[in-house]
């Protein structure tokens, strides 16, 4: 199939695209790495009236490094980040979950912060930013605005992001100095969407976290301080989850799968934790 019918607009700057779409209304998408927004057109899953393409706005394909945070632009390319050194030395999880990521090609154009507003259920950067306390700046006629990850993710595919709104970058915060982290899934095929992941970040207190996709209408994010052992760290996660059956899985395997990956996951973190000390 082809996509239905659109006007395509090709702004210039962060000012003009906020112009341009609080003109649009809620007949507006905005294209960034397209490998998700494109497919959904083409088999007519989603018909905007309106392409608003970011491919040629300046000043989004930054990735900027301080001492608490990472800031990843609207437009740098998941391998951009998952290669970027100095990233990936403040937060190993971001190059751990990228790897992920489907495939080298889809990696070369797709982008981490369109991951991030596209909330697939199952995709690892929204439970990245979750994880890692993140959130997400956005851009409109009226100002600028920071909505924490908790906040922005509301169910499968959908934001609280408003119409007119653009986000221009994601923010990650950097994990406490000796802390662990890791981030492993169970796919059907190598570059499908997980049954379901976890990332995890282990704090040098031992205190342990963890985001798991695939098993609810969103990222889902377990806090495991209060956890004494295995069998607490499975009532909590059981307790947080909400897995259902689909083609690919019934709710009672991805249950299975979230204790093994979590168990697995926090033994990857204390590993590298381990290996840094």
């Amino acid at each position: 199939m082809k996509p239905s019918a659109f006007a395509y607009h090709r702004p210039r700057t962060v000012p003009e695209t906020v112009e341009v779409l609080a003109s649009l209304g809620d007949g507006a998408k905005v294209l960034a790495g397209g490998q998700s927004l494109v497919p959904l057109m083409s088999m007519r899953l989603s018909a905007p009236a309106h392409l608003v393409d970011l491919n040629h706005v300046d000043g989004l394909d930054t990735v900027e490094v301080d001492d608490e945070v990472v800031r990843v632009g609207a437009m740098v390319r998941h391998s951009g980040l998952e290669h970027h050194e100095e990233a990936h030395q403040a937060v190993p999880l971001l190059r751990h979950a990228l790897r992920l990521v489907a495939h080298p090609t889809i990696r070369n154009r797709g982008t981490t912060v369109g991951s991030i507003v596209h909330a697939d259920p199952a995709a690892e950067m929204p439970a990245v930013l979750l994880l890692l306390d993140g959130a997400v700046t956005v851009r409109s006629a009226s100002g600028t605005r920071e909505v924490a990850a908790a906040e922005l993710f509301v169910g499968p595919m959908e934001t609280s992001l408003r119409t007119g709104e653009l986000v221009v970058a994601a923010t990650f915060r950097r994990p406490q100095t000796g802390s662990g982290s890791a981030f492993v899934e169970v796919s059907r095929r190598h570059g499908d969407y997980a049954m379901c992941g976890v990332g995890a970040v282990l704090d040098p207190s031992g205190s342990a976290r963890v985001a798991l996709v695939g098993v609810g209408p969103g990222p889902v994010r377990v806090d495991l301080a209060d956890a004494a052992d295995l069998d607490a760290v499975r009532r909590l996660v059981d307790a947080a989850i909400e897995p259902e059956d689909d083609i690919h899985a019934t709710a009672d395997y991805r249950r299975h799968l979230a204790h093994v990956l979590v168990a697995r996951a926090l033994s990857a973190a204390r590993a590298e934790q381990a290996s840094a000390a």
